[in-house]
């Protein structure tokens, strides 16, 4: 259970900073914020009503919808608004985000930015440097709001979506089905939907889509890792041939700013496979809705002009939403509610997962016993074993080399691939007589360079301790990765110093903490 204040100075990066039971109580009290706006009545528990707090709006992408509903949400609590100008701001002489936002910062009591950018993982990042900053001056830390960062995420549109979905079905949250159409690859709001959708107790998606702009695998995996029941389909003709059609459409535009030439050059195609038509109309469920985010392609919309003044059409009051989840929103991280939720908040991350095991020395065995085949035994020293084992032994030499450069093993000592007990099975050896001790830290290095392998550290010629080594739940402060998404944060060419860290999702892969990219465990490394 949460206390009654689980909201104040929370950050709102992705759409699973809140928990599931979070993400039901702002849809509540939105439901009571517009019940309350439309019939006249008491709107004064819901606002903030604080000058001492800035609201800063820094939109350094384009918007419309979002940018104005958080400016008129921002108006609704009565505190200090500003809104930043990107076109005359110094970031016309490459001054860092973190430069800015300190500055920024420095003007207020309390602060909260809403941020809109291009490069992915922004506000985690900043949550994390201006927080450490306001720790070290004796002020309270800012909160960030994700208005929507590149390719990643946009999780205040996602609840203003999952709000409206359960408006347009009566508050009933046990089950939802929704065909998500259009640009899946590219659209932010669709990427949120893997976390969001968890707001209904049960989840069926159809993903209507052409393979250039289909749903990125990481998403995928992740609203299958959620429970979601998924099916697919290359575009809405052939969606309509099937024998269940949801009622819930959810469109995104093509997002031609984000794609590559070769695809570009195949707009028409694309955009004819995700377009619906007139002649569609009567094989329409009854009582189907048509939703996006918004804005339509003036000349070209995937939802046509001639559906606006039927009743297909839920985007229009979908828009208007965002003004109420935004009010909540907001009054949520500045603490002006909070007091009656009762629900359970995020699981905190486990810190304490361990992945080094010492394993019991059961008998004194000789080193010559053990590694004998091809490799010079030590009389005392390391030797690490199972190097990349099952592997191919040009994937295991690559591995033993990747152990002595990022562990600087500039020592003498042997190596080689050899058999494991099975001749079909390939492994790597280390002998290094010179390293009679290894850290904590060393091995946890070890780890994140080679799971798998165990460390045996010979005295006498007998093994006196045997660790083996699991794969890491995290992987960070190594200058040999990198995330390899080149609009990440994280990356080099940003210059914003934020150095790359990695969790583990799911057997061998990673995904980048900012960016929520995915990786394979050998893409991680740049050697």
């Amino acid at each position: 259970m949460s206390n009654g204040k689980s909201f104040k100075g929370r950050t709102l990066a992705a759409t699973a900073d809140l928990s599931v039971d979070e993400h039901r109580y702002l849809y509540r009290k939105t439901r009571e914020l517009k019940a309350a706006w439309t019939s006249g009545g008491d709107l004064t528990p819901f606002r903030i009503d604080d000058p001492e707090l800035s609201v800063y709006l820094m939109f350094l992408e384009d918007s419309t919808r979002t940018k104005e509903s958080f400016r008129n949400a921002a108006k609704f609590h009565n505190v200090k608004l500003n809104v930043f100008d990107v076109s005359s701001s110094s970031f016309k002489k490459s001054e860092s985000l973190v430069d800015t936002i300190k500055m920024l910062f420095g003007y207020g009591r309390r602060s909260i930015f809403v941020m809109r950018t291009r490069m992915e993982g922004v506000c985690l990042a900043l949550e994390e440097q201006i927080g450490e900053y306001a720790d070290r001056i004796g002020r309270e830390r800012p909160v960030f709001i994700n208005a929507g960062d590149g390719r990643h995420e946009h999780p205040t549109q996602e609840f203003l979506d999952e709000f409206t979905f359960l408006e347009q079905l009566d508050w009933d949250d046990s089950h939802i089905h929704v065909a998500l159409i259009g640009d899946l690859h590219h659209g932010r709001t669709v990427h949120s939907k893997a976390d969001g959708l968890r707001a209904f107790r049960s989840v069926t998606v159809d993903l209507v889509a052409p393979k250039e702009l289909t749903l990125p695998p990481s998403y995928r995996s992740r609203m299958e890792d959620n429970g979601f029941e998924i099916r697919e389909w290359g575009s809405i003709e052939e969606y309509l041939g099937s024998e269940e059609i949801s009622r819930c459409w959810y469109f995104t535009r093509l997002q031609l700013e984000r794609m590559g030439d070769e695809i570009r050059e195949r707009e028409s195609e694309l955009r004819e496979a995700v377009t619906f038509r007139q002649r569609w109309l009567d094989k329409l469920p009854e009582n189907t809705r048509f939703f996006h985010p918004l804005p339509r392609h003036r000349e070209k919309p995937v939802i046509p002009s001639f559906l606006d003044g039927t009743s297909l059409n839920g985007w229009d009051a979908q828009s208007i939403n965002g003004y109420f989840t935004r009010v909540i929103e907001l009054a949520m991280v500045a603490g002006q509610l909070g007091n009656d939720f009762d629900g359970v908040a995020p699981i905190p991350e486990n810190k304490k997962k361990s992945f080094i095991t010492e394993v019991p020395i059961k008998r004194k065995s000789r080193v010559e016993d053990r590694f004998k085949v091809g490799i010079k035994p030590v009389d005392d020293g390391t030797v690490i074993d199972h190097v990349a084992k099952g592997f191919t032994p040009e994937e295991i030499w690559d591995r033993i080399y990747k152990i002595r450069r990022i562990l600087k093993l500039n020592v003498r000592g042997s190596h080689g691939v050899f058999h494991s007990v099975d001749p079909k099975d390939y492994k790597g050896i280390m002998s290094l007589p010179d390293i009679l001790e290894i850290d904590p830290t060393e091995l946890k290095k070890l780890a994140a360079v080679s799971p798998g392998c165990t460390v045996n550290l010979i005295k006498d010629r007998s093994v006196k301790a045997k660790y083996r080594l699991a794969m890491p739940p995290k992987i960070y402060n190594f200058a040999e990765i990198s995330c390899k998404n080149p609009e990440c944060v994280t990356w080099p060419g940003a210059y914003q110093n934020v150095p790359p860290h990695f969790y583990q999702t799911v057997g061998e892969t990673f995904t980048c903490r900012y960016c929520g990219r995915r990786h394979k465990y050998g893409d991680i490394w740049d050697l």
